[in-house]
């Protein structure tokens, strides 16, 4: 097993379903159309829609015959800001394989959507690093300011974003506000410290599926990005919950290396 398939696997689990596979603003309201918007931009917060703050959602993933990790979310509000803390790890024969133990903590604006600041302590096979970036929107910067634990070098790098901007975790709560229209392409730019990347959501149909939560009535989104690792080396879908939540219940990647299937356990509630 090779290690780019664990670490798509820690990717996916915490969130670049939705977001990852993120250029540029502007604010037309969204309307039930087959494109949505002629440029990239992330919309407000619609009034009817709330996320599922004090909840805890827990995934398990599944590639080939073996349970290859699990993930948990979390989201709060802060006052002004919703707060997603999640965690994503290697387990059973995958992690004897290659260790994951990542842990994210992502900030964004409770109106307008706009990612803050995102902080991660990743540990990768050997790899292990603590990572903050900032999102500067009086300067239109990224800020990235990364340190490695094992030989403790420092790394800065600012890149241009637009005036708004979602990150890798928050990525998959900003799908969930999202109207989700049968048959139409929601467009959003999404940025991790580096170059701001354009993804298309598209909404492909609706489908009953089964996970050990329960079954669930969804929609069916297919996330692609214009640039990056993940563009042209496969296919992700997420089935949300097609209702007033949208709860991410399902997720799928097809890659050369095989199928990996990150469901819905459970639900836990303050």
């Amino acid at each position: 097993m090779r290690p780019r398939f664990l670490i798509c696997l820690a990717w996916l689990l915490l969130g670049l379903t939705a977001g990852s596979i993120g250029q540029a603003g502007g604010n037309a309201a969204p309307a039930a159309t087959d494109t949505i918007g002629p440029v990239y931009a992330i919309q407000p917060l619609s009034p009817n829609f709330h996320l599922p703050v004090g909840q805890t959602f827990v995934y398990e993933a599944d590639w080939r015959l073996w349970t290859a990790g699990n993930a948990i979310f979390r989201i709060e509000n802060t006052g002004t800001e919703y707060h997603v803390s999640a965690s994503a790890d290697s387990i059973g024969a995958v992690a004897m394989l290659y260790r994951v133990a990542d842990r994210f903590e992502a900030y964004f604006d409770n109106k307008t959507l706009c990612s803050s600041r995102i902080t991660k302590h990743t540990e990768e096979g050997t790899h292990k690093r603590e990572t903050n970036i900032r999102f500067d929107y009086a300067r239109r910067k990224a800020v990235l300011d990364e340190r490695n634990l094992k030989d403790n070098q420092m790394k800065h790098q600012e890149e241009d974003i637009p005036s708004c901007v979602t990150d890798v975790l928050s990525g998959i709560w900003y799908g969930a506000t999202l109207p989700l229209h049968e048959n139409a392409t929601y467009n959003f730019p999404l940025n991790d410290g580096g170059k701001t990347v354009n993804v298309q959501a598209h909404v492909e149909g609706k489908e009953e599926v089964k996970t050990p939560a329960g079954t669930f009535q969804t929609v069916r989104v297919q996330p692609e990005a214009d640039s990056g690792l993940l563009k042209k080396r496969g296919k992700i879908w997420v089935w949300y919950t097609n209702d007033g939540q949208h709860i991410p219940v399902l997720m799928r990647a097809r890659m050369f290396w095989g199928t990996l299937t990150i469901r819905l356990v459970r639900i836990e509630k303050q």
